[in-house]
């Protein structure tokens, strides 16, 4: 269980931070981006939750729970010895499919690229799938420099795929939208 006595311990002060093992990294070194990436998702969800209701609602809520784990599967290099670190794991990640083949189902094909916006949900669930896409690449770039489980990328990957399907779904006219919001190519070359 996580207990914290003080929000400021000063030990960050010299530009690094610790890491769930105890080692210390540069703040700014690429999987200290990754899970700060994550958080910021995270919070970006917390704002789609404020328009959230329903299945949307339970969705967005696991997403968090599980974003919480990630950042602890990433803030934890190797596999520390004398404990389990928390990782992600394939039942996440299929989660995370089942859903989104239960929100596509009800979806028309799309004829287009979708612009992000519609409904207030699905604006700020396009928002928060963008720093998901984020956190993917530098997700990567920290599996270049060291060990990462694949689970996590995998989990990223799909997040950004269940965030993009539930804002579609969210701009159906069942939820108070008006259908997908789609890019018209060239649409502004002419002049009036």
């Amino acid at each position: 269980m996580v207990k914290l006595n003080r929000i400021y311990t000063k030990t960050g002060d010299d530009g690094t931070t610790g890491l769930a093992d105890g080692s210390r990294l540069a703040k700014d070194a690429a999987r200290v981006a990754a899970y700060g990436s994550v958080d910021e998702a995270n919070s970006a969800i917390g704002v789609a939750l404020l328009h959230a209701e329903g299945a949307h609602r339970e969705m967005l809520l696991r997403i968090q729970n599980d974003l919480f784990d990630l950042g602890a599967d990433l803030a934890t290099p190797g596999e520390p010895e004398g404990w389990n670190a928390l990782r992600i794991v394939g039942a996440q990640v299929t989660r995370l499919e089942a859903e989104i083949d239960r929100m596509n189902a009800e979806l028309a094909p799309l004829s287009s690229f979708v612009l992000p916006g519609g409904t207030a949900l699905a604006a700020h669930l396009h928002v928060a799938r963008t720093v998901v896409r984020r956190a993917e690449r530098e997700t990567v770039t920290a599996a270049a420099e060291g060990a990462i489980n694949p689970l996590a990328l995998q989990y990223l990957n799909r997040l950004s795929d269940h965030l993009f399907v539930m804002a579609r779904h969210a701009n159906l006219p069942a939820h108070g939208g008006a259908g997908d919001v789609l890019w018209v190519p060239a649409a502004n070359r002419e002049s009036s």
